[in-house]
Formats: C-alpha cells, sequence, structure tokens
C-alpha cells in the first residue's frame, strides 16, 4: 500500500495497459482447455470431450490420432523453426551492433542521417513487398542473380525449385528486414554513453578499435542480453507473415522452410481447432521454460540483471 501511494500516479497510467493486457491477453487464456479437449461447436469448449495429451503426442510423432499424414510431422517444423530463428538471433544480433557503431563513428551529419534512413526503409516495407524483390533477385528466368550468372557464362540455378537454399535465403531477408530498426535500438543507448570515458582512452593511447571493444560493447552488454532474453522468449514462434511472403503456396519449397505457425494454420483447416490450440501452448510453454533458463544465466554474466 505504501509503494502504491507514493507512485500512485504512475500506477494510475498504467491502467490503460493493464486493462489491455486483461481484455486480450488473460482472459482468452481459459481457452486453453480446448488443447485438451476433442473440440466441437455443439459441445463448446468445456462440454467437448476430454482426451487429455492426445494432440501433444500427435504433433511430436508419439501417437497418431490426429487422423492424418501430417500428424507426427511435427518435430520438422519445430526443427525449422528453432534452425531459421537461431541464425536470425545470432546474425540479427551482431549486425545491427556492427550498424550501430560503424553509425556512430561517422562525423558527417548529413549523410549520417541519409545512410540511417536508408538503413531503417525495410523496416516499413510488408512481406508482401520483401516477397516481391526476393522474386525479382531469385526468378529463374528474370532473376537477377541468375542473369549476373549468364552474362558471366556461369551456371543457373532453378530457385524456386530447390529447396536447400531457402532457409538462408529467409535468414538473410529477415535480418536485411530488421537490422535497421535494431540498429536504431543500440545507437540509442550509446547516445547515453559517458563521453569522458573515450576521452580519457584517447588520452592513454587506445585507437578507435580499442575503445570499442574496451568500452562501446561492455557498456552495450546489458541492451544486448535484454534484447536477446526478449528474441528466445519468442525461439519457438515462426513469422507466418514471413514465410507466406516469401515463398507463398509454393510446395516444391513449403516442406524446407515451414514452420509451427504456418503448420498451425493448416492444421487447423484440416485437423481442427483443439490440436492447433495444443500446439500453440506448447509453443508459449516451451518459450517460458527457454528464456526463464537464459534469464538465470544472463544474471550470471550481467552482475545480477536479467529481464525479470
Amino acid at each position: 500500500m505504501k509503494e502504491l501511494k507514493k507512485n500512485r500516479q504512475l500506477y494510475l497510467m498504467c491502467i490503460p495497459g493493464i486493462l489491455f493486457l486483461i481484455a486480450f491477453a488473460y482472459i482468452p487464456m481459459a481457452g486453453i482447455w480446448m488443447a485438451f479437449t476433442d473440440f466441437n461447436p455443439v459441445d463448446g469448449i468445456y462440454g467437448s470431450p476430454f482426451v487429455g495429451l492426445r494432440w501433444f503426442k500427435s504433433f511430436l510423432g508419439i501417437a497418431s490420432e490426429a487422423g492424418s499424414k501430417s500428424a507426427g510431422m511435427g518435430l520438422k517444423y519445430v526443427y525449422n523453426t528453432l534452425f531459421i530463428n537461431f541464425f536470425g538471433l545470432i546474425f540479427g544480433t551482431i549486425i545491427p551492433i556492427t550498424i550501430a557503431i560503424c553509425f556512430n563513428e561517422i562525423k558527417n551529419k548529413p549523410f549520417k542521417k541519409i545512410t540511417q534512413s536508408a538503413m531503417f526503409f525495410p523496416y516499413f516495407l510488408s512481406w508482401i513487398v520483401v516477397g516481391v524483390i526476393v522474386k525479382a533477385l531469385f526468378d529463374d528466368k528474370t532473376g537477377m542473380v541468375n542473369g549476373i550468372a549468364r552474362s558471366l557464362d556461369m551456371e543457373t540455378i532453378k530457385w524456386y525449385a530447390t529447396p536447400k537454399y531457402w532457409k538462408a535465403i529467409i535468414i538473410t531477408a529477415d535480418i536485411w528486414k530488421w537490422c535497421g530498426y535494431n540498429s536504431i535500438i543500440y545507437m540509442a543507448a550509446m547516445s547515453n554513453f559517458d563521453a569522458s570515458l573515450y576521452e580519457a582512452a584517447t588520452v592513454d593511447g587506445a585507437n578507435k578499435f580499442q575503445r570499442i571493444w574496451r568500452i562501446t560493447l561492455p557498456l552495450l552488454k546489458p541492451t544486448v542480453i535484454i534484447l536477446v532474453l526478449m528474441s528466445i522468449g519468442r525461439i519457438f514462434y515462426g513469422d507466418f507473415g514471413m514465410i507466406y511472403g516469401i515463398v507463398g503456396n509454393n510446395s516444391l519449397l513449403y516442406e524446407e522452410v515451414a514452420v509451427i505457425d504456418t503448420y498451425v494454420y493448416s492444421a487447423m483447416k484440416s485437423l481442427g481447432y483443439s490440436y492447433s490450440t495444443a500446439i500453440g501452448l506448447m509453443q508459449s510453454v516451451l518459450g517460458l521454460i527457454l528464456v526463464t533458463i537464459s534469464n538465470h544465466f544472463a544474471k550470471r554474466i550481467n552482475e545480477g540483471e536479467g529481464l525479470f
């Protein structure tokens, strides 16, 4: 009560956000029960037959009660999701930090503003537009990549019929779209760094790379850890819009890049709401477990500070 009285104005400002979370995040959690039932609209969520862990077992291939050849293929989609998100997380952290450090070293303000705007622009593009750009690059007949290969008398590749390249293409497109936005977060953190630290290091004879390694990166560590932890919490979630925007309904590529979220969409149409709800619940629980473990280790390397 003392805390509420002391910061009552701040808590009053939080009320709209709290009400939003209650209405759209917590109340709908009652529907989780659907994951443990064989849902049908006539009986409703709580009247449908209880089936326990049937749908979870079907997704993981332990059983095949889902009644479809799609059941039991869940591990394939889990692998695709983790693969794309893992490398997206690694390179999606390293590249924005590198860009932010480079921008921070630019002294020409007009050039800095122009390049920042150019790097930030892809963030505003929808995945449909990104898919069109990818098509312009990798189209078998009119694509720029094959056009360059033909001009150099090199062998062309039928990209849209060769699945093995598309994980790398999707990861690259994801990093390209988000790196400018993420770099601004790191630049905002660097704007608060104490300039006297750099001045003292310069007086002591440290060159530019030594100042970056010894001052900038250690000071960025808390920001990096928080952003990485937030990303880890959603590592079991695939970007539905990204996959469909770039690959679409290409059956030759679908199995190579399909993630859990695209599988949930197709499963909802063919296997029903209960099966899809079970997969969504499993994503949330695994993400919670993983981010909790990661936060524990992060607090060890970040002087006791983590996401929570």
